[in-house]
């Protein structure tokens, strides 16, 4: 079985070395594009430092991966976090911290974080499953590279397309099973990588036609992915978002 590695590992790792270093994303992903579209795109720091991404899915909530939220199994406390929004170039974006206390997970890799109102687009969220065989886009600003990824993690938003393939599929054997909260995925153009986590996997569309299916949470970095699944959690979505 291909050994999956958790994106959370390279949280852990920049708070280690407490810095990154900015290299050009040349290929972005892995093998995958440059992003001229993502409006809804959210960079999430820890201390400073980019660990994580999510998607703006209310004019005050971002949606993201739970374990982004851990250091050694405790939680990372808000006035720790950050967000940049509103630029494709992380470091062009506006800063947003969350409000004390006002972040939820639920029972998937999922949390839902308050913050001061965003002068944003938001994402559209799914209101029907995948399809095996669909296309989809994922978007972050991870890492470029399979070595040392806390070394070329991207200043700009990139994507890859990946295809959804059966939760029971033998390559996902022990991340996905059919009834479960995430689903399977393989690399159509690229793989995401340490620094995606928790970002957008969106169906393909026309700019501002496209939804929000699953928040990216692992990979193996050579073939496939997982992502949480929107649909299944639209109700707790919902719910949180309207309070």
């Amino acid at each position: 079985m291909v050994r999956r590695v958790r994106v959370l590992l390279l949280t852990a790792a920049l708070l280690l070395t407490g810095s990154v270093i900015w290299s050009a994303p040349a290929s972005a992903v892995i093998g995958g594009a440059k992003s001229t579209y993502g409006p809804w795109a959210v960079r999430m720091l820890i201390d400073g430092q980019p660990t994580c991404t999510g998607t703006a899915v209310a004019p005050q909530w971002i949606l993201t991966a739970s374990h982004c939220f851990y250091e050694q199994a405790q939680p990372v406390a808000d006035k720790r976090i950050s967000f940049r929004v509103g630029n494709l170039d992380m470091r062009k974006g506006t800063t947003v911290r969350p409000l004390p206390g006002k972040r939820v997970g639920s029972t998937a890799d999922m949390m839902l974080v308050k913050v001061p109102k965003m002068n944003i687009p938001t994402a559209r969220l799914a209101t029907a499953g995948v399809r095996v065989g669909q296309t989809v886009r994922q978007y972050g600003w991870g890492a470029t590279c399979t070595d040392d990824e806390n070394a070329c993690q991207s200043p700009v938003l990139k994507q890859s397309d990946l295809r959804v393939v059966r939760p029971d599929d033998r390559r996902c054997k022990g991340y996905t099973a059919p009834g479960g909260p995430d689903f399977c995925m393989e690399k159509v153009t690229g793989i995401p990588a340490g620094g995606d986590s928790g970002g957008p996997v969106m169906s393909i569309g026309a700019q501002g036609t496209e939804t929000l299916l699953g928040v990216f949470n692992g990979s193996d970095r050579e073939t496939v992915a997982q992502a949480g699944e929107v649909s299944q959690q639209l109700a707790w979505i919902r719910s949180v978002i309207r309070h």
